[in-house]
């Protein structure tokens, strides 16, 4: 058996202020600095361990990506992979707009259509479905030959590169991972066989904590 940690970053100023991030390179709040700690002291207690780890090109990832390292006691010993095919979702248009204005703008079911549509895209930006497209590759090329060998892997990226890599793995339909949210800052945790199919996932979290954390997800574009 084969376990994998995903990490989405800890929250960044622009989540904190609800703000389309996309691939702007922000930074984590004071909260999610908090947070990335509280996510290493997290998977120390549980008893992981790490070797290898991938994340993105964008400071909230890497940054969380060190602090969680440095509160393991492992930033001297694993080894980090950045690409920019773990990098957010590009926003074309809404990057840098206030959630809640873009909604006032172009209307909620528009603006939801951009956010979660699996096929839907933003004026100059990519959909759900143009993510897949750069991190399936990077998965089957980069990450699950790593896991195969046996390192022992952590990925901490963002939201929509993560869910493309959850509907991956999970063979989720593109209807269900469009209801798909991770919050910011919760460990989660995949157990797989030796082929790499998933046998069972779960939060290094109360169920309490998790559902209040993705409904806070789900909330972000609601007036």
């Amino acid at each position: 058996m084969h376990k994998i940690v995903l990490l989405r970053h800890g929250e960044s100023v622009w989540n904190r202020d609800n703000i389309f991030a996309g691939w702007a390179d922000v930074a984590l709040s004071e909260r999610g600095v908090e947070q990335a700690k509280t996510a290493g002291s997290v998977l120390r207690e549980n008893g992981l361990v790490f070797d290898l780890a991938f994340t993105s090109v964008l400071q909230r990832a890497t940054d969380t990506l060190e602090i969680v390292l440095q509160e393991m006691g492992l930033a001297d010993v694993v080894i980090v992979e950045s690409s920019a095919c773990l990098n957010e979702r590009h926003y074309g248009i809404l990057q840098g707009v206030n959630k809640k204005s873009a909604v006032e703008k172009f209307g909620a079911e528009q603006t939801q259509a951009w956010r979660r549509g699996y096929n839907e895209c933003p004026p100059e930006g990519e959909s759900l479905a143009d993510v897949v497209g750069r991190v399936a590759p990077y998965w089957q090329e980069k990450i699950a030959p790593a896991i195969l060998a046996g390192k022992k892997v952590l990925i901490v990226a963002h939201g929509n590169s993560l869910r493309a890599l959850v509907k991956l793995l999970d063979h989720l339909s593109d209807e269900a991972v469009e209801g798909l949210n991770i919050p910011t800052g919760l460990p989660l945790v995949y157990e797989l066989d030796k082929n790499l199919q998933p046998l069972k996932h779960y939060y290094l979290a109360n169920d309490i904590e998790v559902a209040k954390a993705i409904k806070a997800v789900e909330a972000e574009t609601k007036t």
